[in-house]
């Protein structure tokens, strides 16, 4: 029972070491009280045997002490966390793999192919409800923008912090599907996936994409595949000292690659050779990858020091009524 339960300001229970140092000087001080009247002998009280009221005097000094004790620990806050509820949902873990290498701000797709992936990718995150995703981003070398999560407006925050750049140009495929299947290989989650994204040809990184899917069908992990970009040629900004012009740049993606990492894990290959198409490929793969799982809820904590602070208010009335009343001092 006790295991359950927390405290928001735990170093406020630091205070309870206040609570035996006060006994010790309560009981001092009660050795050292002077009597009111001096007798040369007390053998004429010897057959006299103390009062109630004589014998239950600490009673004040006690339920102070243990008011303050009470009191102290109400004002840690404590809180259990043990009242969390099975939700039984649709979940899976994701590893969204984005390429940003230079080409991928050709201008086929509105308003470039980057930033027409984060758009769809954005509203992709925004529709999930209990499902862990992580972001890797690659182009010469890949690198895991956010771990897996369900705080979705960081992921979203990191997201959109992304451009064309961050990396040293090229297209490491194998690298980045790697990276992702580090992210889930040690996740328990019922359904693992990648979801990558480029529109380029493998050609930089230490790692063979085959290699990679074999891998990552080896911890259970399907890849969706999105090769981006329209068919034959597109318009490519070049910065010049005119301004920005625009030149026909072939559309080169490795499909044969795409498809082989799919089958290979279990996924499928898709081209997105628009916005919308694009849109509807993240959709699709929503609908194929649905796992019920069970997950707990522990957001809302349960605060418990009502209880403290109440037995400590009550311990206080009793030190007040007792010694006002039945153990009243004389003046």
């Amino acid at each position: 029972m006790f295991d359950d339960i927390t405290f928001a300001y735990p170093w406020v229970l630091y205070f309870l070491l206040l609570v035996p140092v006060m006994a010790v000087w309560y009981w001092l001080r009660l050795r050292k009280k002077q009597a009111a009247i001096t007798y040369s002998s007390v053998a004429i009280f010897k057959n006299f045997s103390q009062t109630l009221k004589e014998r239950l005097r600490f009673l004040p000094a006690l339920f102070r002490l243990l008011a303050i004790g009470v009191l102290i620990i109400a004002l840690a806050r404590p809180q259990s966390f043990s009242s969390g509820k099975n939700i039984y949902t649709e979940g899976i873990d994701i590893a969204l793999v984005l390429d940003i290498s230079g080409s991928m701000l050709a201008e086929d797709l509105k308003p470039n192919r980057l930033n027409a992936a984060k758009d769809v990718m954005d509203e992709f995150i925004f529709a999930r409800t209990s499902d862990r995703i992580g972001l890797v981003v690659f182009a010469r070398d890949a690198f895991t923008q956010c771990p897996l999560t369900i705080d979705y407006s960081v992921l979203r925050n990191l997201l959109s912090q992304i451009k064309s750049g961050m990396i040293e140009d090229g297209t490491a495929i194998g690298n980045a599907i790697a990276n992702g299947v580090n992210r889930l290989k040690d996740s328990d989650a019922k359904s693992k996936v990648i979801i990558l994204l480029t529109d380029g040809v493998n050609n930089a990184g230490e790692v063979d994409p085959v290699s990679a899917a074999e891998i990552a069908r080896t911890f259970g992990i399907r890849i969706y595949t999105i090769g981006v970009g329209t068919r034959g040629q597109a318009p490519y900004p070049v910065q010049t000292p005119f301004g920005t012009r625009y030149q026909m740049v072939p559309v080169e993606i490795d499909e044969k690659i795409l498809k082989e990492i799919a089958e290979t894990t279990g996924g499928k290959y898709f081209r997105a050779t628009n916005n919308s198409t694009l849109a509807n490929i993240y959709k699709e793969v929503d609908k194929m990858e649905k796992a019920k799982v069970e997950i707990t809820s522990y957001r809302d904590a349960s605060e418990l020091f009502y209880g403290w602070l109440e037995a400590g208010i009550l311990l206080i009335l009793l030190e007040f009524g007792l010694g006002k009343t039945v153990l009243r001092k004389l003046p």
